[in-house]
């Protein structure tokens, strides 16, 4: 979990209050956090560090300072700053005056997006460049995939000319002087000699162009996202007017990134200036914008769901108070004998997924200690589940007919998912915040972890036959929350002679002995080859699929192998 930390001088300012330690412990709950470590309090105040640790990866918003602060100061009843004064919205840009970022065609598959804003206000203290520095590297670390998909620049404004421009650069060719160098480097030579370079250059060593910043005189700013040049990046303390960047793969996690950055810097008295950013292509929210900007949608919870998962009789009003006293906004809207409550939450929060999230924030704002203790109102005697039963009796059949068991993640990436098995994806549920793009989506069939496993299993004797029983979810509009999940059974067979008469001999043996009736109609999957693929139906309903794998998935996974393979729906069998 991530741990912060806080000069306690700046916190203390920052929370408007101050707190004995047993205190600050206590309040820190509401945050999901704990005291880590207390300062020496030998030292003077504005020396002493406090150590904060966040039980939560879902929060980045309080991975600094001024966010920690920012949480306990509203469950106080506090005020925060007014973020509206510089927040773009869709088709309500703010005043960016001169400060526009240009970028340049050809970043599109190294590094295409970018945000930035600009503070001005007054000057920058030790205090606050270590924290800076602190959100940076927490951010970018934990949030941003080890700077892979964000990271984040700051450069002297005052320095800066408009427009800045994000451009593709030959890296044998370019040379700048990095930070804390004296020489100039070229940009490939910074990746092998420079310690940063050697911390992140995996990120670029690929890479045919490299991204740089400049501004409008072509002084270099930054090699993103790997480290800024000895001019214009060196921040020092009593700087006034700082740029902020940032660059990265995933467009929302930029906007959210910027907005949490800004939303610190505003809350320790700064002003925020908005700057637009012009990419040739679109972003997901348009060619040019102009951040910080909000995007984040709204988010239903019924009272009654909130009041049952927490145990409680909370009122409406109650519930509100709670979500406002943690940074969003709730509204109330009468339906039926229920009452919905959608909230908005702020711009530097983008965690609310689920009407879950929202109980979840209604307990943090009524305080643990509101919810009692309570005696198990029922006895009950645990027992396997129907699914679970017959999950177990198939793996026993499938032993039994010499397939081995494997067990795999229900999470994988884009490429495994859809572009390996040639469909078009558009059931398959996407992680809104993932932390690598290994783990960006939920598997839709067992069948891509069978054949991922098979890829990696050439030097074993053939046959190969494996199996698993597990989860599968995918998009559902019948169900409330929009998604599906089932207990599945796949099977792979790679062998020389394999074809869709043994893989029918197979699935004839398992639904016998499964004592089910079946039938088969023919299918048009793409994932298997067409006129060898039948589907798996009972009472006229498709449960399953079985066929001869299609030699472009196979040829995707890099399997030399013909395959075989059938997917069943295990509940729709009960």
């Amino acid at each position: 979990m991530p741990k912060i930390e806080v000069n306690e001088k700046l916190f203390f300012n920052l929370l408007e209050t101050k707190y004995d330690y047993d205190t600050l412990e206590e309040k820190l709950t509401c945050a999901k956090a704990e005291l880590d470590e207390k300062a020496d309090e030998s030292l003077p105040e504005n020396e002493r560090t406090i150590k904060i640790e966040l039980n939560d990866t879902n929060r980045p918003d309080l991975w600094s300072t001024a966010g920690v602060a920012r949480q306990l100061r509203q469950k106080n009843g506090g005020k925060t700053a007014d973020y509206s004064k510089f927040l773009s919205t869709k088709g309500n840009f703010k005043d960016y005056g001169n400060r526009v970022v240009n970028v340049e065609p050809g970043l599109e598959e190294v590094r295409p997006y970018m945000t930035a804003f600009v503070i001005s206000g007054k000057p920058i203290d030790e205090p606050m460049l270590l924290d800076i520095i602190q959100t940076q590297e927490k951010l970018c670390w934990n949030y941003g995939r080890k700077r892979r998909s964000i990271s984040m620049g700051v450069y002297r404004s005052a320095q800066i000319e408009w427009p800045v421009k994000y451009h593709p650069v030959n890296p044998d060719k370019t040379s700048f002087v990095p930070l804390a160098c004296e020489e100039k480097m070229t940009c490939r030579q910074i990746l092998t000699d420079h310690p940063k370079g050697k911390e992140y250059g995996w990120i670029l060593k690929d890479a045919k162009v490299f991204p740089l910043l400049s501004d409008a005189k072509d002084e270099i700013m930054s090699m993103a996202p790997i480290i800024n040049s000895a001019t214009l990046g060196a921040v020092q303390v009593g700087d006034k007017d700082l740029m902020v960047e940032m660059t990265g793969t995933d467009m929302p996690g930029l906007l959210l990134a910027t907005m949490i950055v800004a939303c610190d810097f505003a809350d320790a008295g700064y002003e925020i200036l908005p700057v637009c950013v012009k990419h040739p292509y679109d972003t997901g929210f348009g060619k040019e914008i102009v951040t910080p900007y909000f995007f984040q949608d709204t988010t239903k919870a019924s009272l009654n769901a909130i009041n049952k998962r927490l145990g409680s009789s909370l009122t409406a009003e109650e519930a509100v108070k709670a979500i406002n006293l943690m940074g969003s906004t709730a509204t109330t809207e009468a339906k039926d004998d229920d009452t919905i409550i959608t909230v908005t939450p702020p711009p530097y929060r983008n965690d609310f997924l689920h009407e879950v999230d929202v109980a979840e924030d209604v307990m943090c704002g009524m305080d643990l200690s509101y919810f009692g203790p309570e005696r198990p109102r029922d006895f009950t005697i645990g027992r396997l589940l129907p699914v679970t039963l017959l999950s177990r009796k198939t793996k026993e059949l499938m032993v039994g007919m010499g397939y081995q068991e494997m067990i795999f993640n229900y999470l994988g990436s884009k490429k495994d998912y859809i572009d390996n098995m040639c469909i078009d994806g558009s059931d398959v549920i996407e992680i809104s915040n993932p932390m690598s793009e290994n783990y960006q989506f939920v598997r839709p069939s067992i069948i891509p972890s069978l054949l991922n496993a098979e890829a990696g299993s050439a030097n074993a004797v053939y046959p190969h036959k494996i199996f698993e029983t597990g989860k599968i979810a995918f998009l559902c509009d019948e169900e409330n929350t929009g998604t599906r999940t089932r207990q599945n059974l796949g099977f792979v067979t790679a062998a020389a002679d394999t074809n869709f008469n043994t893989v029918a001999s197979e699935v004839a043996t398992l639904l016998h002995f499964l004592d089910y009736e079946y039938n088969v109609a023919e299918a048009e999957d793409p994932r298997f080859i067409p006129g060898r693929q039948a589907k798996i139906l009972k009472d006229g309903k498709a449960i399953g699929i079985f066929g001869e794998i299609h030699p472009q998935v196979l040829e995707n996974w890099q399997i030399t192998v013909p395959c075989t393979a059938c997917e069943l729906d295990l509940e729709e069998l009960l």
